[in-house]
């Protein structure tokens, strides 16, 4: 995923232009304090967004006069930002002209999550071994990851389900931060936005937000096989419940239809998973 969440740049939802004359039309800064951050990649993260949470419903067309009216943008940064998105995989091209939100099929997501399950248990597999390796400064490694869990606790108990699906999402990318490997950060960069639209069109049981809390305690105490095996349980019962949620019925992702990985796969994996002496120093 897009490296550590702290570190991706957030669009306020509106995407306005405020730029004028020639920064308008090659998408230079708009010079409102945002920093260098163009006026394509402000359309791309506010068109982004509208997508994710079903502004921009899948299957719908989006015309880019429109969509520049309602960013207050010109044409040229949409125009490039679509384009960029079409690369990402969350449009695709219109066979004569334009673009929609692209439509996830069923094999959409069985691809997406026969990419990202290795990577994400290695992931968490990685970063528990930083962990175990940081020794004293583990609360300080520990205290960006620990807050996403929070914030999604949060906004479970508040039902602000984008709130929820934007902490998930920055849970599995600080993990990724975690292990401090850039090709590996780049990797999951791509499939960053994928996996969020996924999350946010699937539902979000209790049972996976304990998930996250296991997993948050195998990296906390250090211990990379544990870590592993539940991240290996939940990204398979993730799959479970999206191919539910989308299609209403669970694949062959080893879920029993009703959104939950058969238990079995996780016990075996932690019996023979080797055991840390020190514990977990997860504060309550």
């Amino acid at each position: 995923m897009a490296g550590s969440a702290k570190d991706r740049g957030r669009a306020d939802g509106t995407g306005k232009e405020t730029g004028s004359g020639s920064a308008k039309e090659n998408g230079g800064g708009a010079g409102n304090g945002q920093g260098h951050v163009s006026l394509s990649d402000r359309a791309r993260e506010a068109v982004r967004e509208r997508i994710v949470d079903r502004r921009y419903p899948m299957g719908s067309r989006l015309v880019e006069r429109e969509v520049a009216a309602e960013l207050e943008m010109s044409r040229v940064p949409v125009r490039e930002a679509l384009r960029a998105l079409v690369a990402e995989g969350l449009l695709e091209l219109l066979p004569r002209s334009g673009v929609r939100v692209r439509s996830l099929e069923r094999a959409d997501v069985r691809h997406l999550y026969e990419v990202w399950e290795p990577l994400a248990v290695q992931a968490s597999r990685l970063a528990a071994r930083k962990v175990a390796a940081a020794g004293a400064d583990e609360d300080r490694v520990l205290g960006t990851l620990r807050s996403t869990l929070e914030t999604a606790e949060r906004a479970a108990a508040a039902d602000k389900g984008a709130e929820e699906v934007a902490a998930h999402t920055a849970f599995h990318e600080e993990i990724v931060a975690l292990c401090d490997n850039p090709l590996l950060a780049r990797t999951m960069e791509q499939l960053s936005w994928q996996l969020q639209l996924v999350f946010g069109l699937r539902e979000e049981p209790a049972h996976m937000r304990a998930q996250h809390a296991d997993m948050f305690r195998h990296i906390a105490a250090g211990d990379a096989e544990s870590a592993a095996a539940s991240t290996l349980l939940h990204v398979r019962d993730s799959r479970a419940v999206a191919e539910r949620s989308l299609f209403g019925a669970a694949g062959d992702s080893g879920g029993d239809g009703d959104g939950h990985v058969d238990a079995e796969l996780y016990t075996k994996t932690e019996e023979s998973a080797p055991r840390k002496k020190r514990k977990s120093r997860q504060s309550s």
